[in-house]
């Protein structure tokens, strides 16, 4: 049985300024860049079964940068669509909304396609993503690369916790995590590792 490894993306603008970013496609910073590049000898030196990857430029160019090929996108390893709170954040939320919480709450609907995800729908994509990299997990490594929630989430739903609990593992730009087994139960083996 082959481990599973989150990668998550590099720096972007908003991730730095901690604004909630998902449909916004905005490119790694440069600091994002060498953050992708300094992945590659956790990555490159393993042998996986599967790559796949957020359909999103962010992701796709950290894969790059970081040595993987083949990668396949996913779309259900899109980041939560945070509907109106896109752009915007959890200050700036709070100031409207104190006690708003996105692993409860969920976010209001933004513009036209924008509808926003509760946890449960988030939740939903994981178990999708989870269901189909089962067999390939049989043959060796998987490798994810992502975003923070969307990462945090699918990690709440292989440890067997509720989508909400996602809000206990906090995920770093360009890091790599592992989840793996012991005694044939899901565990994490590493977190948020920098090279």
């Amino acid at each position: 049985m082959g481990d599973l490894l989150l990668v998550r993306h590099g720096e972007t603008e908003w991730s730095r300024s901690g604004r909630h970013t998902s449909w916004t496609d905005l490119p790694l910073t440069g600091h994002g860049e060498e953050q992708a590049k300094s992945l590659a000898p956790l990555l490159t030196d393993r042998t996986y079964a599967l790559a796949l990857a957020s359909p999103l430029g962010r992701a796709i160019r950290t894969a790059e940068l970081a040595g993987l090929t083949g990668v396949v996108p996913d779309p259900d390893l899109h980041e939560w669509d945070y509907g109106g709170y896109e752009g915007i954040t959890t200050a700036d939320i709070h100031r409207a909304r104190p006690g708003w919480d996105l692993w409860t709450d969920g976010v209001p609907p933004g513009p036209e396609g924008r509808p926003g995800e509760s946890p449960e729908q988030i939740g939903a994509r994981a178990d999708r993503v989870l269901a189909r990299l089962a067999p390939a997990l049989a043959d060796g490594d998987v490798i994810l690369v992502a975003h923070a929630h969307v990462l945090r989430v699918l990690t709440a739903r292989r440890l067997g916790l509720p989508p909400a609990e996602g809000r206990l593992f906090q995920l770093a730009t360009g890091t790599v995590s592992r989840l793996s087994t012991e005694h044939g139960r899901p565990v994490i083996a590493e977190w948020n590792r920098q090279p």
